[in-house]
């Protein structure tokens, strides 16, 4: 599936949001997706300028999660924390979408919140997280069209502090209901070589995780 190790880093946006993350550990996760050339480095808003000024010159990109990991403060916090992530050298932004709003039968409202952060956010890459484990199969239908109709790049599966993590089946549902529309980025609970090729197999574009160099020593032990 992957031809070399470059192909592999570049389907993983390595993740470091644990909320007791350090600054030892945003070291740690500059220095490997440097050293491995992910696709991004995916960290919370405070310590965006600090990756952007690590990597720079490196070509991974660094993204912010938006409204993590519940993504329920208004659509104003999430607009600013946006914004503020964009001027501290942020280029993709992972948005949480508000499920409660989803979930108390108020879809529009919840489409409302993504298309207002993603509209003030031109020129970013958008993951929109819609925790497909929390999700009826209706709710699950609804959520993947709001974030295409709000314009995202990614429908995003999971946070990792949802019920679950993604699975295959979601992939191939999410697939099917969004076509070819946006791309798909699978996440939450990721933690080896072989879950990354059944995603990617099932219909995956880029998978999160906080495992990626661990990842890319296993692809490179097996050659």
């Amino acid at each position: 599936m992957f031809e070399d190790p470059s192909a592999l880093a570049q389907c993983i946006d390595h993740t470091l949001v644990r909320p007791d993350a350090t600054l030892e550990h945003l070291t740690e996760a500059c220095n490997a997706s440097r050293e491995y050339r992910f696709a991004a480095l995916i960290v919370c808003g405070w310590m965006v300028s600090r990756a952007r000024t690590a990597l720079t010159g490196s070509g991974v990109r660094v993204g912010a999660v938006i409204g993590f990991p519940h993504g329920t403060c208004t659509t104003t916090v999430k607009i600013m924390e946006a914004m503020e992530a964009l001027r501290n050298g942020a280029e993709d932004l992972d948005i949480v979408m508000n499920l409660g709003l989803l979930k108390s039968g108020w879809p529009d409202q919840a489409e409302i919140d993504v298309k207002n952060v993603v509209a003030m956010t031109k020129g970013a890459v958008h993951k929109v997280i819609i925790e497909s484990g929390a999700l009826t199969p209706d709710e699950l239908q609804e959520a993947c069209r709001i974030a295409v109709r709000s314009g995202a790049h990614f429908v995003k599966t999971s946070t990792g502090y949802g019920p679950r993590g993604v699975t295959v089946e979601d992939i191939k549902t999410i697939r099917s209901i969004i076509g070819t529309t946006c791309a798909i980025k699978a996440s939450g609970g990721v933690k080896d070589l072989a879950a990354v090729k059944a995603l990617i197999e099932a219909g995956a574009d880029r998978i999160g995780t906080s495992s990626g160099p661990a990842i890319m020593k296993e692809f490179l032990g097996s050659k």
